[in-house]
Protein backbone atom coordinates (compact mmCIF):
# COMPACT_ATOMS: atom_id res chain seq x y z
CA UNK A 1 0.00 0.00 0.00
CA UNK A 2 1.18 3.13 -0.94
CA UNK A 3 0.68 6.02 1.04
CA UNK A 4 1.12 10.00 0.32
CA UNK A 5 3.07 10.93 3.11
CA UNK A 6 6.08 8.42 1.75
CA UNK A 7 9.06 8.98 -0.04
CA UNK A 8 10.45 7.06 -3.00
CA UNK A 9 13.95 5.18 -3.39
CA UNK A 10 15.40 4.04 -6.67
CA UNK A 11 18.71 3.35 -7.72
CA UNK A 12 20.37 0.97 -10.92
CA UNK A 13 18.02 2.20 -13.31
CA UNK A 14 21.27 2.54 -15.88
CA UNK A 15 19.91 5.25 -18.58
CA UNK A 16 16.31 2.65 -19.35
CA UNK A 17 14.06 5.76 -20.48
CA UNK A 18 11.24 2.98 -19.76
CA UNK A 19 12.44 2.68 -16.22
CA UNK A 20 12.52 6.83 -15.78
CA UNK A 21 9.30 6.93 -17.52
CA UNK A 22 7.75 4.99 -14.92
CA UNK A 23 9.73 7.23 -11.96
CA UNK A 24 8.36 10.30 -13.64
CA UNK A 25 4.97 8.56 -13.42
CA UNK A 26 4.77 7.33 -9.70
CA UNK A 27 6.29 11.07 -8.69
CA UNK A 28 3.91 12.69 -10.70
CA UNK A 29 0.95 10.68 -8.58
CA UNK A 30 1.73 9.63 -5.61
CA UNK A 31 3.67 13.32 -4.97
CA UNK A 32 6.36 12.52 -2.39
CA UNK A 33 8.08 14.77 0.39
CA UNK A 34 11.37 13.21 -1.37
CA UNK A 35 13.04 11.03 -4.35
CA UNK A 36 16.48 9.33 -3.86
CA UNK A 37 18.60 8.05 -6.56
CA UNK A 38 21.04 5.71 -5.07
CA UNK A 39 23.75 5.91 -8.62
CA UNK A 40 24.28 4.04 -11.65
CA UNK A 41 21.71 6.47 -13.32
CA UNK A 42 23.13 6.74 -16.67
CA UNK A 43 23.80 4.33 -19.47
CA UNK A 44 26.66 2.40 -19.27
CA UNK A 45 29.74 4.37 -20.27
CA UNK A 46 30.91 1.51 -22.63
CA UNK A 47 27.82 1.36 -24.71
CA UNK A 48 27.95 2.71 -28.15
CA UNK A 49 26.68 6.58 -28.23
CA UNK A 50 24.96 8.85 -31.24
CA UNK A 51 21.86 10.86 -31.39
CA UNK A 52 19.21 9.27 -30.25
CA UNK A 53 21.17 6.21 -28.93
CA UNK A 54 20.33 5.54 -25.28
CA UNK A 55 24.17 5.69 -24.51
CA UNK A 56 24.33 8.96 -26.00
CA UNK A 57 26.74 11.36 -23.29
CA UNK A 58 24.08 14.03 -23.59
CA UNK A 59 21.70 11.63 -20.93
CA UNK A 60 21.85 14.43 -19.22
CA UNK A 61 20.57 17.18 -20.47
CA UNK A 62 18.92 15.04 -23.25
CA UNK A 63 16.89 13.25 -21.26
CA UNK A 64 16.78 12.98 -17.69
CA UNK A 65 16.74 17.28 -16.73
CA UNK A 66 14.02 17.84 -18.98
CA UNK A 67 12.38 15.14 -17.62
CA UNK A 68 12.77 16.59 -13.86
CA UNK A 69 11.95 20.07 -15.40
CA UNK A 70 8.27 18.39 -16.43
CA UNK A 71 7.99 17.13 -13.55
CA UNK A 72 8.92 20.83 -11.78
CA UNK A 73 6.55 22.41 -13.89
CA UNK A 74 3.77 20.72 -13.66
CA UNK A 75 3.68 19.62 -10.46
CA UNK A 76 4.68 23.70 -8.71
CA UNK A 77 4.94 24.10 -5.02
CA UNK A 78 4.22 19.60 -4.84
CA UNK A 79 7.62 19.24 -6.66
CA UNK A 80 9.15 16.69 -4.02
CA UNK A 81 12.93 17.30 -2.86
CA UNK A 82 15.19 14.88 -5.17
CA UNK A 83 18.23 13.80 -3.84
CA UNK A 84 21.38 12.05 -5.84
CA UNK A 85 24.68 10.62 -6.15
CA UNK A 86 26.17 8.91 -8.71
CA UNK A 87 27.54 4.85 -9.28
CA UNK A 88 30.55 2.95 -10.39
CA UNK A 89 29.42 2.86 -13.42
CA UNK A 90 28.63 6.49 -13.75
CA UNK A 91 31.87 8.22 -15.06
CA UNK A 92 32.77 11.07 -13.15
CA UNK A 93 32.92 13.41 -16.39
CA UNK A 94 29.04 13.72 -15.84
CA UNK A 95 29.71 15.30 -12.42
CA UNK A 96 29.61 18.91 -13.85
CA UNK A 97 26.58 18.65 -15.58
CA UNK A 98 24.71 17.14 -12.51
CA UNK A 99 25.96 19.54 -10.40
CA UNK A 100 24.74 22.15 -12.70
CA UNK A 101 21.20 21.15 -12.87
CA UNK A 102 21.22 21.26 -9.36
CA UNK A 103 22.30 24.60 -9.62
CA UNK A 104 18.72 24.89 -11.85
CA UNK A 105 17.40 23.23 -8.70
CA UNK A 106 16.16 20.19 -10.40
CA UNK A 107 18.20 17.93 -7.61
CA UNK A 108 20.21 18.21 -5.03
CA UNK A 109 23.67 16.85 -5.17
CA UNK A 110 24.82 14.60 -1.87
CA UNK A 111 27.97 12.34 -2.99
CA UNK A 112 30.09 13.92 -0.19
CA UNK A 113 27.62 15.83 1.45
CA UNK A 114 25.21 17.03 4.11
CA UNK A 115 21.95 18.26 3.14
CA UNK A 116 19.15 19.51 5.69
CA UNK A 117 15.71 17.10 4.82
CA UNK A 118 12.98 18.48 7.42
CA UNK A 119 13.73 16.43 10.67
CA UNK A 120 16.65 14.68 9.00
CA UNK A 121 20.30 15.09 7.33
CA UNK A 122 20.88 13.39 4.27
CA UNK A 123 24.69 12.40 3.94
CA UNK A 124 25.43 10.68 0.24
CA UNK A 125 28.33 8.62 -0.65
CA UNK A 126 28.98 7.10 -4.23
CA UNK A 127 32.33 4.97 -4.21
CA UNK A 128 32.40 1.21 -4.00
CA UNK A 129 34.92 -1.29 -2.92
CA UNK A 130 37.25 -2.38 -5.88
CA UNK A 131 35.48 -4.34 -8.31
CA UNK A 132 36.50 -6.51 -11.48
CA UNK A 133 35.19 -3.58 -14.02
CA UNK A 134 37.42 -0.98 -15.31
CA UNK A 135 36.03 2.23 -14.80
CA UNK A 136 37.45 3.48 -11.62
CA UNK A 137 36.15 6.92 -11.12
CA UNK A 138 33.99 5.89 -7.91
CA UNK A 139 36.26 3.38 -6.55
CA UNK A 140 38.13 3.15 -3.25
CA UNK A 141 39.53 0.53 -0.89
CA UNK A 142 37.52 -0.56 1.61
CA UNK A 143 39.32 -0.84 4.81
CA UNK A 144 42.79 -1.58 3.60
CA UNK A 145 44.44 -2.36 0.60
CA UNK A 146 43.30 -5.68 0.04
CA UNK A 147 41.62 -6.62 -3.40
CA UNK A 148 39.38 -9.45 -3.25
CA UNK A 149 40.32 -12.14 -6.19
CA UNK A 150 38.88 -11.59 -9.56
CA UNK A 151 38.97 -7.05 -8.94
CA UNK A 152 41.38 -4.53 -10.10
CA UNK A 153 42.61 -1.47 -7.55
CA UNK A 154 41.52 1.38 -7.75
CA UNK A 155 44.87 2.75 -9.39
CA UNK A 156 44.43 0.41 -12.63
CA UNK A 157 42.39 0.91 -14.95
CA UNK A 158 40.60 3.76 -16.34
CA UNK A 159 38.92 7.22 -15.12
CA UNK A 160 36.75 9.51 -17.05
CA UNK A 161 37.86 13.11 -17.84
CA UNK A 162 36.27 14.92 -15.04
CA UNK A 163 37.74 12.08 -11.98
CA UNK A 164 41.39 14.03 -12.07
CA UNK A 165 44.49 12.80 -11.03
CA UNK A 166 44.28 13.35 -7.12
CA UNK A 167 42.27 10.50 -6.85
CA UNK A 168 44.70 7.94 -7.51
CA UNK A 169 46.13 7.87 -3.68
CA UNK A 170 45.13 4.70 -1.51
CA UNK A 171 42.09 6.54 0.16
CA UNK A 172 39.49 3.93 2.04
CA UNK A 173 35.56 4.07 2.24
CA UNK A 174 36.25 4.18 6.21
CA UNK A 175 38.60 6.94 6.05
CA UNK A 176 35.73 9.02 3.80
CA UNK A 177 32.63 7.63 5.63
CA UNK A 178 34.74 9.09 8.96
CA UNK A 179 35.14 12.24 7.45
CA UNK A 180 31.78 12.93 6.31
CA UNK A 181 29.50 12.17 9.51
CA UNK A 182 32.61 13.10 12.00
CA UNK A 183 31.47 13.85 14.63
CA UNK A 184 27.40 14.34 14.22
CA UNK A 185 24.48 12.47 16.07
CA UNK A 186 23.19 10.52 13.24
CA UNK A 187 20.40 9.09 14.60
CA UNK A 188 18.43 10.39 12.30
CA UNK A 189 20.02 10.71 9.68
CA UNK A 190 19.38 9.09 6.25
CA UNK A 191 22.41 7.57 3.93
CA UNK A 192 22.51 7.44 0.42
CA UNK A 193 25.11 5.06 -0.62
CA UNK A 194 25.72 2.86 -3.77
CA UNK A 195 27.72 0.55 -1.86
CA UNK A 196 25.70 -1.80 0.65
CA UNK A 197 27.19 -3.47 3.60
CA UNK A 198 29.54 -6.44 3.83
CA UNK A 199 27.66 -9.96 4.65
CA UNK A 200 24.11 -8.90 4.08
CA UNK A 201 20.98 -9.79 1.87
CA UNK A 202 22.21 -6.80 0.28
CA UNK A 203 24.96 -7.48 -1.58
CA UNK A 204 24.66 -11.07 -2.53
CA UNK A 205 26.40 -11.82 -5.79
CA UNK A 206 25.98 -14.55 -8.33
CA UNK A 207 29.25 -15.82 -8.34
CA UNK A 208 28.88 -19.33 -6.31
CA UNK A 209 31.48 -21.55 -7.45
CA UNK A 210 33.69 -19.13 -8.64
CA UNK A 211 37.46 -19.16 -8.19
CA UNK A 212 40.48 -16.74 -9.64
CA UNK A 213 43.77 -18.61 -10.04
CA UNK A 214 41.98 -21.17 -7.06
CA UNK A 215 41.18 -18.80 -4.76
CA UNK A 216 37.70 -18.97 -4.13
CA UNK A 217 35.39 -15.53 -4.76
CA UNK A 218 33.03 -14.33 -2.11
CA UNK A 219 29.57 -13.95 -3.41
CA UNK A 220 28.95 -11.19 -0.35
CA UNK A 221 31.06 -7.94 -2.53
CA UNK A 222 29.88 -5.26 -0.54
CA UNK A 223 31.63 -2.97 1.85
CA UNK A 224 32.84 -4.17 4.71
CA UNK A 225 33.81 -0.23 5.77
CA UNK A 226 29.58 0.50 5.55
CA UNK A 227 28.58 -2.15 7.17
CA UNK A 228 30.53 -1.61 10.43
CA UNK A 229 29.66 1.91 10.38
CA UNK A 230 26.43 0.95 10.36
CA UNK A 231 27.36 -1.02 13.19
CA UNK A 232 29.06 1.59 14.88
CA UNK A 233 27.01 4.67 14.38
CA UNK A 234 23.67 3.52 13.53
CA UNK A 235 21.94 5.90 11.29
CA UNK A 236 18.19 5.98 11.04
CA UNK A 237 18.08 4.53 7.62
CA UNK A 238 20.68 3.54 4.68
CA UNK A 239 19.56 3.71 1.02
CA UNK A 240 21.45 0.78 -1.51
CA UNK A 241 22.29 -0.33 -5.00
CA UNK A 242 24.92 -1.46 -6.99
CA UNK A 243 24.59 -5.46 -6.79
CA UNK A 244 21.02 -6.04 -9.31
CA UNK A 245 20.52 -9.98 -8.21
CA UNK A 246 20.97 -9.82 -4.29
CA UNK A 247 16.59 -9.12 -3.94
CA UNK A 248 16.51 -12.54 -6.29
CA UNK A 249 18.83 -14.41 -4.75
CA UNK A 250 18.08 -13.73 -1.09
CA UNK A 251 14.37 -12.93 -1.87
CA UNK A 252 15.09 -9.84 0.59
CA UNK A 253 15.27 -6.18 -0.09
CA UNK A 254 15.90 -4.85 3.04
CA UNK A 255 17.79 -5.69 6.83
CA UNK A 256 17.83 -4.63 10.30
CA UNK A 257 21.40 -4.30 11.44
CA UNK A 258 20.70 -3.18 15.12
CA UNK A 259 18.50 0.02 15.19
CA UNK A 260 19.35 0.82 11.35
CA UNK A 261 17.34 -0.50 8.56
CA UNK A 262 18.82 -0.54 5.19
CA UNK A 263 17.33 -0.37 1.95
CA UNK A 264 18.13 -1.69 -1.48
CA UNK A 265 16.71 -0.33 -4.88
CA UNK A 266 18.90 -2.85 -6.46
CA UNK A 267 17.00 -4.82 -9.81
CA UNK A 268 17.87 -7.50 -12.34
CA UNK A 269 14.84 -7.78 -14.17
CA UNK A 270 13.15 -5.28 -16.74
CA UNK A 271 11.19 -3.92 -14.13
CA UNK A 272 11.47 -0.39 -12.06
CA UNK A 273 12.40 -1.20 -8.32
CA UNK A 274 10.61 1.40 -6.70
CA UNK A 275 11.02 1.38 -2.46
CA UNK A 276 8.86 3.78 -1.15
CA UNK A 277 8.90 4.61 2.89
CA UNK A 278 8.04 6.73 5.21
CA UNK A 279 11.29 8.21 7.49
CA UNK A 280 9.12 7.66 10.79
CA UNK A 281 8.24 4.50 10.13
CA UNK A 282 11.21 2.55 8.14
CA UNK A 283 9.94 -1.13 9.48
CA UNK A 284 6.70 -0.83 6.94
CA UNK A 285 8.62 0.47 3.99
CA UNK A 286 7.21 -1.17 0.73
CA UNK A 287 8.98 -2.26 -2.27
CA UNK A 288 7.18 -2.71 -5.71
CA UNK A 289 8.12 -3.86 -9.65
CA UNK A 290 6.16 -1.54 -12.22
Amino acid sequence: MLLVKDSLFVSDLHGHPERYRKLFGAISTLRPPAVFLGGDLLPHPMLPAGPGVPGHPDFIEGFLAPGFARLRESMSGAYPRVFLILGNDDPCAVEEAVLAEAERGLWEYAHGRRIVWEAHTVYGYACVPPTPFHLKDWERYDVSRYVDPGCYPPEEGWRSAGAGGGERHPRTIKDDLEMLAGGDDVARAIFLMHAPPYRTALDRAALDGKSVEHAPVDVHVGSIAVRRFIEARQPLLTLHGHVHESARLTSRWKEQIGRTWAFSAAHDGPELALVCFDPEDPARAVRHLL
